[in-house]
Parts: structure tokens; C-alpha cells; sequence
């Protein structure tokens, strides 16, 4: 389970005054926190907290860059911020996002191989999100082809079906665990395949649990790369013993401290 730390994001509001009072002690603490919750890479996004995105993303990953060396995943869904931030990342980056668009993608592919980064695609064309699994399946072809095509390597590109909130959807989460399963059989070895967690909660009650819930079936139907507040217990002690079931660690009795200091 690849693990991207999302909590450092401008939709919440101590994110959003640290970066409008550029308080960089608050933005490493939340990097290191996150990190020491076994995040392996970590979100930026702006978000709302700022008309200049990208002065505001260089400033984040400048900040963040000076406390950790994990890989820092660029969240914009404008080509500018990405042209102008990518190729200015200490160390790795990840592109996140880019649609499922043959021009888009090999703009967006180009960018990554150029800068030695990764690639979130997501499986989303000019009508929007698929209504069903086998759109889903249908637009992450068309990603890994054109991978193949421009280069990018399958162990820097991550596909990501889209999951939409479930009180928005009700059949979203059934459509999206589907297509992971197809996704699956697209190549051997299988793409690396990602979901923005948090967002199948989205403006629902019950929001850990359902998240908490959905990891799991993720994991078991093949998610294996997941965008998520690592700083939830409950949730990381969810997937953690859903790899040992899925025989992906091995048992020991204290399997959720073994995992934790995997990244000690």
C-alpha cells in the first residue's frame, strides 16, 4: 500500500492560514506528522488559499522540502501550476492529475518523463466521470497505451478510476471497486492503481467510517496506491491488517507496530 498523505491542503483551514501567512512551521509539522504516520509521499495542494498558485504551491514545496526528502505530489488541475512547479521539485515529483485525453496526455506524460516524475491519470474525459465500471476500464486502457507509447514507465504512472462521493453516487463505490478489478488485467505485471480516499465520504456523515470501510474493499479488489489522512489510526490499523490478510506482510503478533516501523 503506497501512501500519499493528503492533509496538507488549503480546503483546511490551518492549512489554508499557514499558507496565507506562509507559517512554515505549522506546514512541516503536518509533513512530519504525516511521514512519521508512514506516508511515503505527500499532497500539496493550494487549494483555495491563494491567487497566485504558483508562487503559493513553490512556496509549499520549498517549505516542506527543507524537514523531508519523501516524494511530493504536485495537486493542481492547471497545466501552468504544473509546467512552472514540476520541474523546480527537490527530488521526486508526482503529477497529480491529468485527465484521460490523448493530448493531455502526452503533454502531461512528456512533463513526467522530462522531470523523472510520476503521473496521476484519471479516468475522466470530455463527458466527465464514467457512470460505470466499464468506461472507467475503457479510459485506463487508452492511459497505459499511451504510457507505452510516450515511454513513461508503469512504475511511474498511477491510474486512478475516480471515486465520487457515495451520497452524491450510491452506485459509484460498486463501479469503482468493479473496474479496479479489470483495471487489474490490464497488463502483467498489473498498472499501479490509486484513489482519492477521502472523496467517497465527501459531504456524508459517518465520513471515518465510511472511509475506513472503503479502504479495505479497495485493497481487496487491487487498489494498491492510496491518497489519505495517514493520521487517522483507525484507518491506517484498517489497511495494515488488510495487507496481512491479503498476505501482502506477514503475520507477526504485533503486526501493526511492525508495520509502523517499516518507516522508523
Amino acid at each position: 500500500m503506497y501512501i500519499i498523505g493528503e492533509r496538507i491542503n488549503g480546503m483546511f483551514k490551518e492549512v489554508r492560514r499557514a499558507i496565507v501567512e506562509k507559517d512554515k512551521q505549522a506546514i512541516q509539522n503536518v509533513a512530519l506528522a504525516q511521514v512519521k504516520a508512514n506516508a511515503q509521499a505527500l499532497d500539496l495542494n493550494v487549494g483555495p488559499a491563494s491567487d497566485k498558485p504558483i508562487e503559493a504551491m513553490m512556496w509549499l514545496v520549498n517549505t516542506v522540502r527543507e524537514v523531508t526528502d519523501v516524494p511530493l505530489s504536485i495537486d493542481s488541475p492547471k497545466w501552468e501550476v504544473q509546467k512552472e512547479v514540476v520541474p523546480n521539485v527537490p527530488g521526486r515529483a508526482i503529477i497529480n492529475s491529468c485527465k484521460a485525453d490523448e493530448a493531455e496526455l502526452e503533454r502531461y506524460m512528456g512533463l513526467a518523463i522530462e522531470n523523472n516524475a510520476s503521473l496521476i491519470a484519471l479516468t475522466i474525459d470530455e463527458k466527465g466521470v464514467p457512470a460505470d465500471a466499464e468506461k472507467r476500464v475503457e479510459l485506463g486502457a487508452l492511459i497505459a497505451t499511451k504510457a507505452m507509447e510516450c515511454g513513461l514507465p508503469m512504475d511511474s504512472y498511477f491510474i486512478d478510476p475516480i471515486i465520487i462521493p457515495v451520497n452524491a453516487a450510491p452506485a459509484a463505490p460498486a463501479n469503482v471497486l468493479n473496474a479496479l478489478q479489470q483495471l487489474r488485467l490490464l497488463s502483467s505485471p498489473p498498472p499501479q492503481l490509486l484513489l482519492g480516499l477521502s472523496n467517497v465520504s465527501q459531504g456524508c456523515n459517518e465520513r471515518r467510517l465510511i472511509n475506513r470501510t472503503y479502504l479495505v474493499m479497495a485493497l481487496t479488489a487491487g487498489m494498491d496506491s492510496v491518497i489519505l489522512d495517514p493520521l487517522d489510526t483507525e484507518l491506517m490499523n484498517a489497511g495494515i491488517t488488510t495487507e496481512l490478510l491479503l498476505q501482502r506482510t506477514i503475520y507477526c503478533d504485533s503486526f501493526l507496530e511492525a508495520y509502523r516501523m517499516r518507516g522508523a
